[in-house]
């Protein structure tokens, strides 16, 4: 007892056998490995055994999608043309093609009061207060802060995030607010005899002249008739990855008057047309 005291004491403040705890775990390895040996064995051969027809029927598989996703992408290109020209013809000064910056998160804080990412572009890149930010599904949120290296991003399913938006289905417009979790926003003051369905898509109206229009929001998740409450209880899951994305889209509207400490386009800085 009185030697397993004294190794404790040698150990925890004089780090005597660290030296011979890396020498114990040298020797250990070759265990640690052959105990492995069979999963990983087991894992090659499967992977090489794979039958040649299962890959042809996953080729043909991913070809096919990938062409039903060109075909899309050209009907939208098209749409989006024919818009454009609509819009010409009715004197409209509406302008496509955001800018976008890609910058990566460098730190998440997903407390039930408090709904904020940071990312690793500032005040350098141009970055200024209010920014939208969107994943590659949908809108995220909003700069709030921002230093020369870095930025904190405010989500939309923050209690303190409100954002104007509008159902894709038939233009009906509302005010989407954070509720303080990851997955859910609810629709302020939506009456009654609203035409409002699950499953309805909705996306920035552009009435706040911040976040451009048209850029998915949420889909509708519940909707409730409440006797006490003059409205309809309608609450929404956000389309974008809140809890699983590690890059964001920065976007400057082209219809936003330029300031003074955004550079001029850079490598990194890329145009989409959303």
């Amino acid at each position: 007892m009185f030697l397993a005291l004294a190794l404790i004491v040698a150990d925890h403040r004089y780090h005597h056998l660290d030296q011979v705890r890396s020498l114990v775990e040298v020797g250990v390895y070759p265990l640690q490995y052959v105990a492995n040996l069979p999963t990983q064995v087991s894992r090659e051969l499967h992977d090489r055994f794979l039958s040649e027809a299962q890959l042809r029927v996953s080729n043909d598989t991913l070809q096919h999608e990938n062409l039903m996703l060109k075909g899309r992408l050209q009907q939208f290109e098209a749409l989006q043309a024919e818009n454009m020209r609509l819009r010409d013809l009715l004197g409209s000064s509406f302008t496509v093609g955001d800018r976008v910056l890609i910058a990566e998160i460098l730190a998440v804080d997903l407390a039930s009061y408090r709904q904020q990412v940071m990312v690793n572009k500032g005040t350098n890149s141009g970055v200024f207060i209010g920014q939208p930010v969107l994943d590659a599904e949908a809108v995220m949120g909003q700069v709030i802060r921002c230093n020369a290296f870095s930025s904190t991003v405010l989500l939309i399913t923050d209690v303190n995030h409100s954002l104007p938006v509008e159902v894709n289905r038939n233009g009906l417009r509302t005010i989407a607010v954070g509720k303080g979790l990851s997955q859910e926003l609810e629709l302020l003051y939506i009456p009654k005899n609203a035409d409002i369905k699950i499953g309805d898509l909705l996306v920035t109206s552009g009435m706040d002249e911040l976040f451009p229009a048209g850029y998915p929001v949420a889909r509708v998740k519940t909707v409730r008739q409440d006797p006490d409450n003059p409205f309809t209880t309608v609450i929404a899951e956000p389309t974008a990855r809140l809890d699983r994305s590690r890059e964001v889209l920065l976007v400057w509207p082209l219809t936003r008057n330029a300031r003074p400490n955004e550079p001029a386009l850079t490598a990194d800085a890329k145009t989409s047309h959303p």
